[in-house]
């Protein structure tokens, strides 16, 4: 990512964030930060994760929420980073080939990106959002041309970068209105959810469980069955 790289200010902005099993968010700052109309440069925020009990090549889950008041959505990008890798969140969304402006609404909110929502939301082009959506995924200039954004969508998700990575450290948000025109946004709030996965071996373990305490109770109540139908012998 080169758009936000100028400028690694600590964190302006705070939402708790949550990890399954075990674990906490931390973070220091206000809430309602501007996000400056035109302004590439954009603002960060950290949320550092701690005391998780999840292992590196443990499977996560992990889910963002936005929320955002003000400007245009289509003038929006943003990204999550964490361990040297990143997933783009948003990239102008709706701007295509087809609709070079993009969605003309205004405001996020209680948006939860996560790579389970039914559709991707750079395919949104109408109105003020809400809901679970893919992440963008759209790895590509946010300042190209509308037509390079149409074949672009989805290559990235949230689990396939994130979930196999030890889940304690600190989580970045870049978030920037990269157009000019559509006035001020403010990030209100975001939070950060990670949720283990149970492990394979675990899930058979329990599978078999139940199927064993399952087919103890069976073979308890047939064998009283059969008891209660013998008749004894007349000598």
């Amino acid at each position: 990512m080169i758009l936000g790289a100028v400028w690694t200010a600590s964190a302006t902005i705070y939402t708790q964030g949550t990890v399954s099993p075990t674990g906490t968010a931390s973070g220091v700052g206000t809430f309602n930060t501007t996000i400056t109309d035109g302004n590439p440069i954009g603002i960060v925020n950290q949320i550092t994760v701690s005391g998780s009990s999840m292992s590196a090549g443990q499977t996560a889950d992990i889910q963002v929420t936005l929320n955002v008041s003000g400007g245009v959505n289509s003038d929006l990008y943003a990204y999550l980073s964490y361990n040297g890798s990143s997933v783009v969140l948003l990239n102008r969304i709706g701007v295509s080939s087809s609709n070079p402006f993009g969605d003309s609404g205004s405001g996020l909110n209680n948006v939860v990106l996560s790579d389970a929502g039914s559709a991707n939301i750079h395919t949104y082009a109408s109105g003020a959002l809400s809901g679970t959506y893919k992440p963008d995924g759209n790895n590509i200039s946010p300042l190209g041309a509308a037509s390079s954004f149409s074949a672009n969508v989805g290559t990235e998700t949230l689990d396939a970068t994130f979930g196999n990575m030890s889940q304690n450290g600190t989580w970045t948000l870049y978030f920037a209105d990269v157009v000019a025109g559509g006035g001020n946004e403010t990030l209100n709030g975001w939070s950060l959810d990670i949720t283990a996965v149970p492990e394979p071996v675990n899930v058979a373990l329990a599978v078999f469980g139940v199927l064993f305490v399952g087919g103890a109770v069976c073979r308890f109540y047939l064998v009283r069955a059969r008891s209660s139908t013998r008749k004894p012998i007349s000598i």
